[in-house]
């Protein structure tokens, strides 16, 4: 085998830069408008709000950031209780900690590997007063959000939608991030858009954005000197970062369709394999595909690792599925709430044992793609069992 270095790197997911970013980051810099704020934050704001069909938007600093303000918008403090989604990225979940909250782990479903509608109702059951709930659209695909808006209305239990990972993908015509009272996105370096860092919070309630702005940008009370009567955060975003953005957004729905694309090469390259299974999609939605993700099947006793390490002596990126917050550490002593009966494994758990995230960069060619077919068809091969 060649040596490594020599190889080229195929990436899980890396930004990509068109030409349009920088227009909008030169009108920033000729205007000497590179501060905190400014014209290309007020537009980002509105276009994504247009193309997302929310009311109103508040441009920050983090996809982290926004769920932290969306907690705080719904009142969530001390000792309160959150429901949210145990199998996604701890960013999701950090925030209500930073609140001193309380958060209860929801198992997914198998159907999409968002949150259970089933283990959502359980939860109730048990704590019938949470003060939130966190909804994560993952790997870009559409949660059941039509048994999960019915159970928390029943409740009156207000929805935040972490669709960090979603942006563009819908459910029934809508796009995620605006069916609960607050929906959340991020523009991570490898989200399907990116602005280097940065992310959105969305609203049809005109009072939530404005208090969000407001908290963002350190609670500073209408007065001519610094008066702060409560606490804020140094949250909101820059007019070079929000130039970025505005330039991606045009190339949104080209991003998608190339990871749609991504998703339909392995998912027909892996038919005639029966150890492999695609992420599986929601039908009642359309996913984005940020991530085309695969399982082993369970009599297989080929694991996600080997796989992982088989494509990286070939210098391509792979990931393991998010490990599910109630395995993690740092929540250990915290509720989880299984999909399954009591005694048999989790859902979350067996997706996190048997998966992998496969490159899904755009910018991967035929020849990357059939590499990383090869390579993973590979492993599948050397075991007889698997075939």
């Amino acid at each position: 085998m060649s040596d490594i270095n020599n190889k080229k790197k195929i990436y899980l997911s890396s930004p990509t830069m068109h030409s349009r970013e920088q227009d909008f980051v030169k009108e920033a810099f000729n205007s000497n408008w590179v501060a905190p704020l400014g014209p290309n934050v007020d537009n980002f704001e509105k276009e994504l709000a247009a193309y997302t069909g929310s009311g109103y938007a508040a441009a920050l600093s983090s996809g982290t950031a926004a769920i932290h303000l969306a907690l705080r918008l719904l009142g969530v403090a001390q000792g309160d209780t959150v429901f949210v989604s145990s199998l996604t990225f701890s960013a999701t979940c950090n925030p209500i900690l930073y609140e001193k909250a309380v958060p209860v782990f929801i198992d997914s479903e198998p159907d999409t590997w968002n949150m259970s509608p089933e283990a959502l109702r359980k939860a109730f059951a048990k704590y019938p007063r949470p003060k939130a709930v966190i909804v994560v659209h993952l790997y870009g695909t559409p949660a059941k959000m039509a048994e999960i808006m019915a159970v928390c209305e029943e409740y009156q239990v207000p929805v935040i939608e972490d669709a960090a990972e979603s942006l563009s993908a819908t459910y029934r015509g809508r796009q995620t991030g605006t069916f609960g009272k607050l929906g959340v996105f991020s523009f991570n370096g490898n989200k399907i858009i990116t602005t280097s860092g940065g992310g959105m919070l969305v609203s049809d309630e005109e009072e939530y954005i404005a208090k969000a702005r407001f908290l963002s940008t350190q609670a500073r009370d209408p007065a001519r000197h610094y008066q702060h009567s409560q606490i804020g955060y140094n949250y909101r975003m820059s007019n070079i970062v929000a130039g970025i953005g505005r330039g991606q957004l045009l190339y949104l729905e080209a991003h998608k369709q190339k990871k749609q694309a991504i998703y339909r090469r392995y998912q027909e390259a892996f038919t005639d394999i029966p150890m492999i299974t695609m992420n599986p999609l929601n039908g009642d939605g359309e996913a984005n595909n940020w991530l085309s993700c695969m399982t082993i099947a369970k009599e297989c006793p080929v694991k996600p690792d080997q796989i992982m390490d088989a494509l990286a002596a070939e210098n391509i990126e792979s990931r393991p599925i998010w490990k599910p917050m109630h395995c993690q550490p740092v929540f250990a002593g915290f509720d989880f709430i299984s999909h399954n009966e009591e005694g048999s494994m989790a859902v979350s758990e067996d997706i996190f044992a048997r998966g992998l995230c496969l490159p899904s960069d755009i910018k991967n060619t035929d020849a990357d793609m059939e590499l990383i077919i090869s390579v993973v068809s590979s492993v599948s091969s050397a075991n007889s069992f698997c075939r």
